[in-house]
């Protein structure tokens, strides 16, 4: 078994996926960490040019800002769900004043926790997509198939080993792209901020957020909760990956369904969110940060547990129904 595990995990390295992932990865990261240098840098200047005194503290940037989103309250143009985002965030800036928190100041940690974020939902599964879609379809489409299902081992076994290996890299890219995040935006903020406290535990009851259940963690364990929460995700979509990759004998097919259900997936979200049905769709609960910021929830009754339990669900039933097709599917043809 150990050697299967071991002749997947090097044919995956074999192919130079792993250094397109990273060279993706550093691009992206670069452009945000000098995107968000840059806006840091814009909001003092600003800040600056109306204050008296020309002293910047970030309470007094906080306070700026909270000014701004008041007055955005009052743009006939905001839909309602844009208005109930920005009280939330309004509130949430409050708190964070109150409570001398520091939202302002950009950190590497904070950079590393807002990247995976925004990418959870549709970057970061890509990248497994990219990573794992030819992982049983290429070995059909090239014919290598035949050579490993004429050893003496059995079927179950020779999935099983990919499974194990695919997860095993899954887990080095979650941990090679936080690892990128820090150590490139360190180069541009100059500050790690692993000691800075993190108010998390933020809930919405009834379209309000609720602050009841807020507690303080430093940024470094709320920064292990975001990547755990990142690669719970990674893993899930590595099992659907790996499901399609049996069931469609061309990668390019494999990586175009799997294209096709994430970006359908978000405009099912986007515009069917009263229907019911859409929060049990696996890309509906992909972004299982968003229950720890109490931001916008487009789809009532959802909740961090029924995300994690549907998610875990689609993981399992992938699972299961691909080692089934794998162990009957005929490769004579």
């Amino acid at each position: 078994m150990l050697n299967l595990i071991r002749n997947e995990v090097t044919k995956l390295l074999f192919k130079k996926k792993l250094i397109l992932i990273i060279g993706l990865l550093m691009i992206f990261i670069t452009l945000l960490s000098y995107g968000q240098q840059y806006t840091y840098e814009k909001n003092i200047d600003r800040f600056n040019n109306f204050s008296d005194t020309g002293n910047y503290d970030w309470k007094s940037l906080a306070n700026q800002q909270l000014e701004d989103l008041e007055k955005r309250l009052d743009s006939p143009y905001i839909p309602e769900d844009g208005i109930a985002s920005i009280e939330i965030e309004i509130k949430q800036l409050r708190y964070f004043i109150d409570n001398d928190i520091n939202p302002i100041t950009p950190s590497a940690a904070k950079f590393s926790v807002d990247f995976v974020e925004q990418s959870i939902s549709l970057l970061i599964p890509l990248i497994i997509v990219i990573l794992a879609a030819d992982l049983v379809s290429g070995e059909f489409s090239t014919g290598t198939i035949k050579v490993l299902l004429t050893r003496a081992v059995p079927r179950w076994k020779i999935l099983l080993s990919k499974l194990i290996a695919l997860l095993l890299m899954t887990t080095l890219v979650v941990l090679i792209m936080g690892l990128l995040a820090i150590l490139i935006s360190y180069l541009f903020f100059g500050q790690w901020g692993f000691d800075e406290p993190v108010a998390t535990g933020f809930r919405l009851i009834d379209g309000q957020l609720n602050a009841d259940a807020v507690i303080l963690v430093s940024r470094f364990e709320y920064t292990l909760l975001i990547y755990s929460l990142t690669w719970y995700v990674a893993i899930v979509i590595a099992a659907l990956t790996l499901l399609i990759s049996i069931i469609v004998d061309n990668t390019v097919s494999a990586i175009g369904v799997l294209m096709a259900a994430l970006i359908g997936g978000q405009f099912l979200q986007f515009f069917l969110s009263d229907w019911p049905i859409v929060k049990f769709f696996f890309v509906s609960n992909l972004d299982l940060t968003r229950y720890l910021t109490g931001s916008y929830q487009p789809i009532p009754g959802m909740s961090l547990n029924f995300s994690v339990i549907t998610l875990g669900l689609w993981g399992i039933l992938a699972l299961v129904i691909g080692f089934q097709i794998f162990n009957r599917k005929d490769v004579l043809v």
